[in-house]
């Protein structure tokens, strides 16, 4: 996540096959999350102390969530959202997965989606003014921050905040100053997936498998297609090269810079694929021409479930990932159904049905405690602390270096987007 194109070729995802990162656990629960938690005190009308869905009848969902009262005398009717595909359904790729439908009877907001194929396109649409919110992935949020094109948050007017991992809160991709800009979304890791046939001696547990010529998947890697990705590059290098004195894949000074594009130049003569839809890196894995890659989750479980001879594993090195962060325009025309969507989507129900349809860990903790979500968390290491301390989430690379260091200049996004473009001319 972040980051790509996940609404339709999750119409066949009849079940979810978890890959696990390297074992064969498996979940085959695509049913919407229940639970039986109460409902409010409807003598107070409080809507903080308790968010759970009014009294539902045998046989109904409870959302667990109410709208903010405040905000839903201001509701403005709709709401323009960008958002990654696979992050806003109605029902209609696959009825059992609709959070747009509840939400829209709860609120009276219409939900109208404009689907954004990179990152740069969606700081681009937000831009424009024409939207009310988008869903960020950390390599866009910084951009959209400094231009004044979203606004932070007061977390009282959204009940789900407090139930949010706090490891995903205030981080430098969705706050400035301990002001935050944003609620985050879910998480997932960037991981190495493998064919099992070609690397049947020796499964791999380091990108090397990648980097270093002379493995079984030489000529047949494939890359993931975007500047966020030398961000890759300089976490091999961190690891392997410590004369660099890289501590953070996203601050790199000029010569650091430099070793880490040296190295994806190095790359390109093991790679055959440079993916971003990711329906193109699936059909390469299915069909054996692929044998190593960055990949995710959600792509691992569709492939496998189609019968790819695959496996995935996050490498000793660590790994790059997304945390997204679902933002408010500065200028939205419609910020009370904004709110209440930024406040619902990251609410338990609907934040575990778009973490199972898309493929990653739900970002509040309560959505791992309704039922049948215990396999999935389990799967995307959703309450796992440990396993997300070497992931270093996509972050937009700034002069001003994020590592801390003072004395010298990094080398910021703009010049990464230049890099990244000459080396794929």
């Amino acid at each position: 996540m972040r980051k790509a194109q996940v609404a339709m070729a999750l119409l066949a995802s009849l079940s979810i096959f978890a890959a696990s990162c390297g074992d064969d656990e498996k979940s085959d629960s695509t049913a919407a999350p229940t639970t039986v938690a109460e409902a409010p005190d409807e003598t107070t009308g409080d809507t903080t102390a308790d968010t759970s869905a009014p009294d539902t009848t045998p046989g109904e969902v409870d959302y667990m969530w109410t709208p903010n009262a405040d905000l839903l005398a201001g509701a403005e009717g709709q709401v323009n959202i960008v958002a990654w595909a696979g992050y806003i359904e109605d029902g209609s790729t696959d009825p059992a997965y609709d959070w747009v439908t509840p939400f829209t009877e709860m609120t009276g907001c219409a939900v109208n989606t404009k689907l954004g194929n990179s990152s740069d396109e969606m700081v681009q649409l937000m831009q424009s003014g024409e939207y009310d919110g988008v869903s960020a992935s950390g390599d866009a949020t910084q951009r959209l921050i400094s231009g004044g094109e979203v606004a932070e948050i007061d977390v009282a007017e959204y009940s789900s905040y407090e139930n949010i991992f706090e490891q995903l809160k205030l981080q430098p991709w969705n706050s400035v100053d301990g002001v935050p800009f944003g609620i985050p979304h879910g998480r997932g890791a960037n991981l190495l997936v493998y064919n099992t046939e070609a690397f049947a001696d020796s499964a791999p547990d380091s990108w090397s498998a990648m980097f270093e010529a002379g493995g079984p998947a030489d000529g047949a890697v494939s890359v993931y297609d975007s500047p966020i990705y030398i961000a890759d590059a300089a976490l091999y290098l961190m690891a392997h090269n410590p004369e660099l004195g890289i501590t953070n894949p996203y601050a790199l000074d000029q010569t650091q810079f430099d070793a880490a594009v040296a190295l994806l130049e190095q790359q390109a003569a093991l790679t055959s694929q440079y993916w971003a839809l990711y329906t193109d890196q699936q059909a390469s894995l299915e069909d054996g021409s692929v044998l190593a890659g960055t990949t995710w989750q959600v792509i691992v479980n569709l492939a496998q479930g189609n019968g790819a001879l695959i496996d995935a594993v996050k490498p000793v090195e660590g790994a790059t990932g997304w945390s997204d962060t679902w933002m408010l325009a500065s200028n939205a025309a419609n910020p009370n159904c904004m709110k209440l969507w930024m406040d619902w989507i990251a609410s338990p129900w609907a934040n575990a049905q778009v973490a199972v349809w898309f493929g990653e860990a739900p970002s509040n903790a309560l959505a791992c405690t309704l039922a049948d979500m215990a396999d999935h968390c389990a799967t995307f290491h959703a309450e796992e602390d440990d396993y997300w301390s070497d992931v270093w989430y996509w972050t937009t690379a700034t002069e001003q270096c994020l590592d801390g260091r003072n004395d010298v200049t990094c080398v910021g996004y703009t010049e990464w987007v230049n890099a990244w473009t000459a080396l794929r001319a």
